[in-house]
């Protein structure tokens, strides 16, 4: 190892592109100190600088046989760590702007879901109790057409009354429901919208 301390960054190169790894070994114990003080400046952690400088080693190892380098060997590398930080610090910054988009996505998600599901709940509560106000035989009928989903004629032959009672009926309680349903609405929406 001790003569390949004495040769220049040229001569290392061509012995690199050779797949001698002596010259790999001496080039990264050359570099190494002084590449990872540089990307330690430019990064916040350690760890993501020696991961980088890693990686530029080891794609220096990758790429020996079709090397082309036509300034010196430490700009090169100087600006493969550039390039690499910079490219770490962009998707990093994507990363976190993702992150916090879908943060404030599942927020706002979790928001309007749960309001929706209350203001649902009481529309149905609503509903409920406007159908339990109709009358009994009106109520039968439509509870037998829209929750059990019976036919006007199944309902007709059940509760032994003819296919157009049953169609004056569910009418009938539909007309109710809408403007009692539409009434409180309504009532509800000048309350929040005119305090």
């Amino acid at each position: 190892m001790t003569e390949h301390k004495i040769l220049s960054d040229y001569e290392l190169v061509g012995l690199l592109k050779l797949n001698n790894q002596k010259a790999f070994a001496e080039l990264y114990d050359r570099y190494k100190g002084l590449l990872y003080v540089h990307a330690t400046r430019h990064l916040k952690d350690q760890e993501d600088a020696k991961d980088i400088i890693h990686d530029i080693f080891s794609n220096l190892w990758q790429n020996r046989a079709s090397l082309n380098i036509q300034e010196n060997l430490a700009a090169y590398l100087y600006q493969s760590v550039r390039n690499r930080i910079i490219n770490f610090q962009l998707k990093n910054k994507r990363a976190d702007e993702y992150a916090n988009s879908f943060q404030s996505f599942l927020n706002n998600f979790h928001q309007a879901d749960t309001d929706h599901l209350i203001r649902e709940k009481m529309l149905v509560e609503l509903i409920e109790y406007e159908i339990a106000s109709l009358p009994v035989k009106m109520r039968t009928v439509f509870e037998m057409s829209r929750k059990e989903g019976l036919s006007h004629k199944q309902i007709s032959e059940k509760l032994n009354i003819t296919e157009q009672s049953v169609r004056s009926h569910v009418k009938g309680a539909l007309k109710i429901l809408r403007f009692r349903i539409g009434f409180v609405l309504l009532t509800a929406l000048i309350t929040v919208f005119y305090k």
